[in-house]
């Protein structure tokens, strides 16, 4: 893999993996319009530590305080709104975790095809459209109990389905459940974390027992600009999210579902 491809994959990436248009329906273009080899396990991983460094360096303050409030919840019987939230998200991510465990061999020989990422693509970009639409938009994160939580989180695991789009598809939920924009996108982002540690721990385990040969410069790119392009977009679309709504989203979404079609059916 060239430096060229290193960096464009993780740009594509880290922009892609906090908003709510799917990183994967971006990721397949490459190798299907332009040929380009699959990136490799190792990239994979260093993709993974740069958007999972952007998210825990942009939200630190809320990590330490959940964390310590999660701990405090925990072993000193400190309850809180923000050991409340620590807990939901901790249940948010379970679904997914269950579903990745089992499923993932089935997703990845059934439904990583380009037709699948069109159809989700576009499926999903019209359901954010519908809900963002009529959502009552009236609570912030904190207000996400046991149940709005679970059902968050299997929107999450739900995101498993190439071209869903993991953000996309719990920022969906959020709003359904009654949350703001930036409430659902701040949920979202914070849950973000420990399923994205999951996804690069088990990427680097791995990465650890296979015979891979490592090129450390194309990594440390791919980390760097994976870091800085997510880091961006997290910041970008938290100050924007209440003004412009999802709809641009949704026609982004939709442009790039039908275009991936066309492609697909005239190729």
């Amino acid at each position: 893999m060239s430096y060229f491809e290193a960096f464009f994959l993780a740009l594509i990436q880290g922009l892609t993996e906090f908003l709510p248009i799917s990183s994967s329906a971006h990721l397949i273009l490459p190798s299907e319009v332009l040929g380009w080899a699959d990136q490799g396990l190792s990239f994979d991983v260093a993709v993974h530590v740069g958007t999972l460094a952007a998210v825990v360096i942009y939200f630190r303050k809320e990590v330490i305080t959940l964390l310590s409030a999660w701990f405090g919840s925990l072993f000193k019987k400190q309850h809180s709104r923000d050991s409340k939230l620590a807990w939901m998200i901790i249940i948010a991510t379970i679904p997914a975790c269950l579903l990745g465990l089992f499923l993932k061999d089935f997703i990845e020989l059934y439904l990583r095809s380009a037709y699948v990422i069109a159809t989700t693509t576009i499926v999903f970009g019209v359901l954010l459209w519908q809900v963002d639409k009529h959502s009552t938009q009236v609570n912030d994160e904190y207000h996400v109990g046991w149940k709005e939580a679970l059902y968050i989180g299997i929107a999450q695991a739900i995101a498993l389905i190439p071209g869903t789009s993991r953000s996309g598809i719990t920022i969906t939920a959020a709003l359904k459940m009654g949350l703001t924009r930036e409430a659902a996108a701040r949920f979202s982002f914070l849950m973000s974390i420990p399923i994205i540690l999951a996804a690069g721990g088990y990427l680097g385990l791995k990465l650890a027992v296979s015979d891979v040969a490592i090129e450390w410069s194309g990594l440390a790119l791919g980390i760097v600009v994976s870091f800085l392009s997510a880091y961006a977009c997290i910041h970008l679309f938290l100050k924007f999210v209440t003004k412009v709504g999802m709809y641009p989203f949704v026609i982004y979404r939709l442009i790039l579902g039908i275009g991936l079609f066309a492609f697909l059916l005239t190729r």
